[in-house]
C-alpha cells in the first residue's frame, strides 16, 4: 500500500528560536503542564506570534518544554523554546506574551536561543519548601539525620507502576533558615534543597516523604513549595549553586530585530 501525503504546501521553515523563562505563582501553582500547555498556546494566537509548525497530517506548533515543575508547586523558574517563521524582538514578544496569559503565569525573559541543548543544560533544581507549625530546630535536626544517611528510600506511584526511589541520592545540599515573623507562638521554618535531576524525577513531596520517614517529620499545614532556580550544577565550591541556563545564550550575542 503507498504512503499517503498530506496534501498542501510543506510548512514554513524555522528562522528564530526562542527561549522562554516564565513563573507560576500564587494560585496558579496548581494549573498542570497539561492546563499550561494550552493556555500558552492560545497565548500565541492572541499575541500574533508567527509560530513553525511540524509536517504530517496532525502539524504541533514547534515548542519544547524542559524541566516543568510538579502541580500544586510554585516556580520562578520554568523554561521553554519555540520555534518561528519570522524574526520577532525577543523583548516585543516577552510584553505580548505576558499581556496574553493569565496573571500568576508570567513571562520573565525570552532570548534568542543560542547553539547546544537547553534540556542538556538542567541538571539541577533549587526547591525553597516552607513548612508551617515546624520549627527551625526540628527541621534542622530532621534534615541532619537524613544528610547522614548514605540512602533515604520512599515509594513513588508512576505511571509504570510503584517505584522505590532513593531520595539520598538525588540531594546534593540542604539548608534550613527562619520565615518571617508571623506572630508569637507561629513557628515556620524554610527548607532550602537543591536536587539533582535524575529520572524519576525527586520532587519537593519526594523530600519531604523522606524526612518524614526518618524523623517523623509532619508540618501542620500544607506546605509551600517554589523553585527559585533550575540549570547548570556548580558544586565545586563551598556552596552549591544552580547556575542560570540562559546565561550562555546572553553572552553568545545572538540579538534579534525590532518587531
Amino acid at each position: 500500500m503507498a504512503r499517503r501525503v498530506p496534501e498542501g504546501p510543506p510548512p514554513a521553515p524555522t528562522v528564530q528560536r526562542l527561549r522562554v523563562r516564565y513563573a507560576k505563582r500564587g494560585r496558579l501553582r496548581f494549573t498542570s503542564h497539561r492546563d499550561f500547555a494550552r493556555a500558552f498556546e492560545r497565548a500565541l494566537r492572541r499575541a500574533d506570534v508567527p509560530m513553525a509548525y511540524s509536517a504530517g497530517f496532525t502539524p504541533h506548533p514547534k515548542i519544547s518544554y524542559v524541566g516543568a515543575s510538579p502541580t500544586g508547586v510554585a516556580s520562578e523558574a520554568e523554561y521553554l523554546e519555540i520555534g518561528l517563521t519570522e524574526q520577532r524582538s525577543p523583548e516585543a514578544l516577552r510584553a505580548a506574551l505576558d499581556a496574553a496569559l493569565p496573571d500568576g503565569i508570567d513571562i520573565v525573559e525570552v532570548v534568542p536561543a543560542g547553539p547546544g541543548s537547553l534540556a542538556d543544560r538542567m541538571e539541577a533544581s533549587h526547591w525553597r519548601i516552607e513548612l508551617p507549625g515546624v520549627s527551625v530546630e526540628t527541621l534542622q535536626e530532621a534534615v541532619d539525620d537524613f544528610l547522614a544517611r548514605a540512602e533515604v528510600p520512599i515509594e513513588r506511584m508512576l505511571k509504570t507502576g510503584l517505584r522505590t526511589i532513593d531520595v539520598r541520592a538525588a540531594v546534593i545540599s540542604a539548608g534550613v533558615s527562619g520565615a518571617a515573623d508571623h506572630g508569637p507562638g507561629v513557628a515556620r521554618a524554610i527548607l532550602d534543597v537543591v536536587v539533582r535531576q535524575v529520572t524519576p524525577t525527586v520532587r519537593p513531596d519526594d523530600v519531604l516523604a523522606a524526612l518524614r520517614s526518618v524523623a517523623g517529620l509532619a508540618p501542620a499545614a500544607p506546605p509551600l513549595a517554589v523553585r527559585v532556580a533550575q540549570g547548570p550544577l556548580d558544586d565545586t565550591g563551598p556552596v552549591v549553586v544552580v547556575g542560570d541556563p540562559l546565561a550562555a545564550d546572553r553572552s553568545a550575542g545572538h540579538t534579534a530585530p525590532s518587531a
